[in-house]
């Protein structure tokens, strides 16, 4: 496993995996390539909508050499302030932090010095900026706005709601260790759950697009291939790092598959089963003779999981991204969307190990009920909507 980026370097070319390449952590790359992948989707199918003419323009007025706005300074300075906060801290502490990153980014420690001198820059940059571009006469003019050229902010919007998502619905699935540390846990840069990451990432992108009246149906329908996309990504970020969305051992007083599955009797071991070596949990036991701080595997070997996601998901976009000029139905690829990702869910719930709540049918994850849910608004919504067009065409 490659918890940081020194680890792959050390495979590829030997280098200490104890260096400052260390603060580039595998999942977090891996999380960016799947917003990016995500963005790079979304802008071609909404270019492609354009023109076909289903999505238009917004005329927008704009001001150029406007005087300075007192709100920028202090959104700016704000910024400034977080980033020299953080930065300063890191450099002063670089040996310390520098093996729990993404713990001191979320965490409330930081320089306070930093934040000053951050503050004073950004803002001051900003001021700069706006005044040297002021005019005597500001100028009023009318651009064009289509959907696509949103495609930045729509990001950046599914960016911070879904990872707030992601964080509750991960609280949510441990109560207890929330409950007996709340403040820590909920600024530590550990446990993130992917649907609590949709969900959340659905809310804030659902309330921007109407803001900017953009049609929710038709752009469900060019976000849908994407999501999936992103998701296989990300998962391929969970397996490089072993972050801990493994699976069941593959040997229990239940079953014992010295063996792949018949399913998989094809692949070669590392697809099937793995002690994750150098996870980035530092679960298991310690490797012997291993001086570098990732030094644990887990005593037995279980399910790679998130390979099976990986290959899953890529199938599934490629069946999206084939048929999505056939439906015609606005929605309806996003209810095949969230019956696809319901049922992959579901299916992969059986072999990962998670929590199961007594009080769910079945005794549930919070994965499979919310599998479920999606399994039957995709059937349900993409029923409706069906039935509403045979409506509107019959008329």
């Amino acid at each position: 496993m490659y918890p940081n980026l020194s680890y792959l370097l050390h495979d590829l070319i030997g280098t200490d995996p104890d260096n400052w390449t260390s603060i580039f952590q595998t999942f977090g790359l891996f999380m960016a390539l799947a917003f990016l992948s995500a963005a790079w989707n979304l802008y071609s199918e909404l270019r492609r909508k354009e023109k076909q003419g289903i999505f238009t323009f917004t005329p927008q007025k704009v001001i150029i050499g406007e005087p300075v706005k007192p709100i920028d300074i202090v959104i700016n300075g704000l910024i400034g302030f977080l980033v020299g906060f953080k930065l300063l801290y890191i450099v002063q502490n670089f040996d310390v932090v520098k093996n729990d990153m993404p713990g001191t980014v979320f965490s409330t420690t930081g320089s306070a010095v930093g934040g000053i001198v951050g503050l004073l820059l950004f803002a001051g940059y900003k001021y700069w900026e706006q005044n040297s571009e002021k005019l005597e006469k500001p100028i009023e003019k009318v651009v064009k706005i289509w959907p696509s050229d949103r495609t930045g902010d729509i990001t950046v919007v599914a960016a911070i709601t879904g990872l707030l998502g992601a964080k509750i619905f991960a609280l949510i699935e441990t109560p207890k260790q929330f409950f007996a540390d709340p403040i820590g846990e909920l600024f530590s840069g550990s446990g993130l759950a992917i649907y609590g990451g949709l969900i959340g990432g659905a809310i804030g992108v659902i309330s921007y697009i109407k803001w900017k009246k953009i049609s929710v149906p038709h752009f469900a329908d060019a976000v849908a291939p994407g999501l999936i996309l992103s998701y296989g990504v990300g998962r391929m970020g969970c397996q490089l790092s072993g972050d801990g969305d493994w699976g069941i051992p593959v040997k229990t007083a239940d079953y014992d598959y010295s063996e792949a599955p018949g399913w998989l009797s094809w692949a070669p071991d590392w697809v099937w089963s793995s002690t994750y070596p150098h996870n980035v949990n530092m679960d298991g036991v310690k490797i012997a003779d291993y001086a570098w701080q990732y030094n644990t595997q887990l005593a037995e070997p279980v399910f790679a999981t998130p390979i099976w996601e990986i290959a899953a998901s890529f199938a599934i976009f490629g069946i999206l991204w084939a048929i999505r000029k056939k439906i015609t139905i606005p929605g309806v690829l996003f209810c095949i969307y969230l019956i696809f990702n319901g049922i992959e869910r579901y299916w992969i719930e059986g072999y990962r190990v998670n929590d199961r709540y007594d009080w769910l049918p079945f005794s549930w994850t919070q994965a499979e009920l919310i599998a479920v849910m999606l399994m039957i608004l995709g059937v349900v919504l993409g029923f409706f909507l069906w039935r509403k067009n045979k409506t509107i065409a019959a008329e």
